[in-house]
């Protein structure tokens, strides 16, 4: 189901195309784990043309994993173990924002300005959005459980349409 391929840019990432029934995941990992995942029919830079290549080691298991944990979300179920997930390229608050985002459990929501409440930061409302929509590795960090005040569903890097059928398979009953 994954079709791995050879690192890029001077063997920086590690990019792998994981197949799933809703599509083509693209995955980069670099040396400290999955480091940014990217929904079907999106961006898939590095990936052309790239002779295939066989993971050994860490990066295979974390390859496997990150696959089971996409097959699991994808059904609406908990994934039972995650790779470990590289978010150095966030800033500090960034990384805080990621962390309380894996908190939320499945099927609840929260708003963009709760979170930031619960982050200390009330009035950073705008910022927690902005953290969301940096999100390197969307589902496995699931900003889509993060609505808009008025209950609506807001913006989502993988678009509205994944957004809904993330909290729906989820059993979010919401339908703004």
């Amino acid at each position: 189901m994954s079709r791995p391929q050879q690192p890029i840019s001077g063997g920086a990432l590690t990019v792998v195309v994981i197949d799933t029934p809703a599509g083509a995941f693209t995955a980069r990992f670099s040396e400290r784990g999955l480091a940014q995942l990217d929904f079907p029919g999106g961006p898939r830079l590095g990936t052309d043309g790239a002779a295939e290549a066989r993971p050994a080691g860490s990066m295979a298991r974390w390859i496997g994993l990150t696959q089971a944990v996409l097959l699991a979300i994808l059904a609406g179920e908990r994934p039972a173990e995650f790779p470990p997930l590289d978010v150095s390229v966030g800033t500090a608050f960034q990384r805080r924002v990621w962390s309380a985002l894996r908190k939320i459990v499945p099927g609840r929501t929260r708003s963009y300005g709760a979170l930031a409440a619960a982050l200390g930061s009330p009035r950073a409302a705008r910022a927690v959005g902005s953290a969301c929509g940096a999100n390197p590795i969307p589902l496995l960090i699931p900003c889509h459980r993060v609505l808009a005040a008025n209950g609506h569903l807001g913006g989502f890097s993988g678009g509205l349409e994944w957004k809904r059928r993330l909290l729906k398979a989820e059993g979010w009953v919401g339908s703004k």
